[in-house]
């Protein structure tokens, strides 16, 4: 599969549209913004949308994704997170004032374990909450990709002090479902760079093998 990243929205948050060789896409995250350059590369690379996979419901994952109703696109996000994503508008205390988000739909509601096919690759779900409480991670072991959301990043971790976040709960899912990947796994965050599982283990501050505890 070929992996553009295209970040999107006020506070630049990765959407990762992934393209097989049948011709069939799938889009992790729909940040505001994005849908545009989401069909611009739909077009060139002669694809069909087949499938978004929504790593959370925080506004700036979801901005975009009521554009892709009536496309005939299957949505799959963790129920955690429902409310947020079916109606955006009490996310307004933390969004940027006057941007509008259309609520989603969900096609599949899916938690931790769940193994998928999608686009004709294989995905498991692994639940990361902490940041988000449905905050799932999508990894694709043919591609030794996981897409973790805002649960960790390169050097850092997701903030834990939004509605529904906490530390404890954040610290043990990277631990428990990030860390107990293989190793050479790239780690593709909501923002900034990617990374990989060995990476973060040794250094990164917050979770590494040089923090205590």
């Amino acid at each position: 599969m070929q992996i553009d990243v295209l970040p999107a929205g006020p506070i630049e948050t990765n959407a990762y549209l992934l393209t097989a060789e049948s011709g069939e896409s799938l889009l992790v995250d729909a940040p505001p913004a994005v849908e545009g350059a989401v069909r611009e590369r739909l077009a060139q690379r002669g694809a069909r949308l087949a499938a978004i996979l929504v790593t959370h419901g925080h506004w700036d994952h979801i901005g975009d994704l009521g554009k892709f109703r009536g496309d005939g696109v299957d949505v799959y996000a963790h129920a955690g997170d429902r409310e947020w994503i079916e109606n955006p508008a009490i996310m307004a205390a933390f969004m940027p004032p006057g941007l509008e988000v259309i609520p989603g739909r969900v096609d599949r509601w899916v938690g931790d374990g769940e193994k998928l096919e999608v686009a004709g690759a294989a995905v498991e779900v692994r639940h990361v909450p902490g940041h988000a409480p449905g905050n799932i991670l999508f990894y694709f072991p043919g591609l030794a990709a996981a897409f973790v959301g805002d649960a960790l990043f390169r050097g850092g971790v997701g903030r834990f002090d939004l509605p529904g976040g906490d530390w404890p709960t954040l610290e043990r899912s990277i631990r428990e479902r990030i860390f107990t990947l293989p190793g050479e796994t790239a780690v593709y965050p909501g923002h900034g760079p990617a990374t990989t599982v060995m990476e973060e283990m040794r250094n990164n501050p917050f979770v590494g093998s040089g923090t205590a505890g």
